[in-house]
């Protein structure tokens, strides 16, 4: 199997095994989420789920929840009332301990905020996305405010991170996030204490979140080449 093929059979999958009528639903952003998306949609056009209050990531999501008639909510709408009931969601990266860094798509401001209101938490991935330690291969994203981008850089690298601004690919600059944020990208030498580093880069002022997710354990869809998906507890 291709790609494509694993990350739609992987998010199929997610959907099929965890989503029942009436959830309180937080959908992810990016190629691997997607997929999963689009399945929920198909099985509320079928009628073979109903009640869904959905919650979206980002501007992509949103707009193909649009396109699929999921019915979409805010975290602060009324009938959500800032708690769901599951989020699913890709990841750059994850651990054995199921600790994952998420941002390569530029959402994880919401992503966060999405996964940890959350009473449980699903990544879908493909096999190329499990690691031994998480940072070492794929970057992970801070979002910041514009005038703190020095002085984050600065504090950051005292912390042993090797930092870059995210440059945009169809515009001349930076990426701009959908707050209106920059991003700064980190890699690590070796192996980082990602827990401790979740909750001391957000102490850096002008840092508004960070790609870590240490402090809610996923249940993992793994989605191999041979056409299989594994479920990791």
């Amino acid at each position: 199997m291709d790609q494509n093929e694993i990350k739609a059979l992987t998010g199929k999958s997610a959907v099929e095994q965890l989503v029942k009528s009436g959830m309180k639903l937080g959908l992810g952003t990016g190629s691997t989420a997607l997929p999963a998306v689009r399945h929920l949609g198909l099985l509320l056009k079928e009628g073979k789920l109903s009640g869904i209050k959905a919650v979206s990531t980002s501007f992509q999501t949103s707009m193909e929840c649009e396109k699929w008639g999921i019915p979409l909510y805010t975290l602060n709408s009324g009938e959500i009332n800032g708690q769901l009931d599951l989020t699913i969601d890709g990841a750059d990266e994850i651990d054995e301990r199921h600790w994952c860094t998420k941002g390569g798509g530029g959402a994880l401001l919401v992503e966060k905020i999405t996964a940890y209101a959350s009473s449980a938490f699903c990544v879908v991935v493909d096999e190329s996305k499990l690691v031994k330690n998480l940072g070492l291969t794929f970057p992970v994203p801070l979002e910041v405010i514009p005038e703190a981008r020095r002085t984050v850089t600065l504090a950051l690298e005292k912390l042993g991170a090797r930092v870059t601004l995210r440059e945009a690919l169809r515009k001349a600059g930076p990426v701009i996030t959908e707050h209106g944020n920059l991003l700064l990208d980190l890699a690590f030498d070796g192996p980082a204490d990602c827990a401790a580093l979740e909750t001391e880069f957000n102490r850096i002022p002008g840092v508004v979140e960070n790609g870590f997710f240490t402090r809610i354990r996923p249940v993992v869809f793994v989605g191999r080449s041979n056409g299989s998906v594994e479920v990791k507890q």
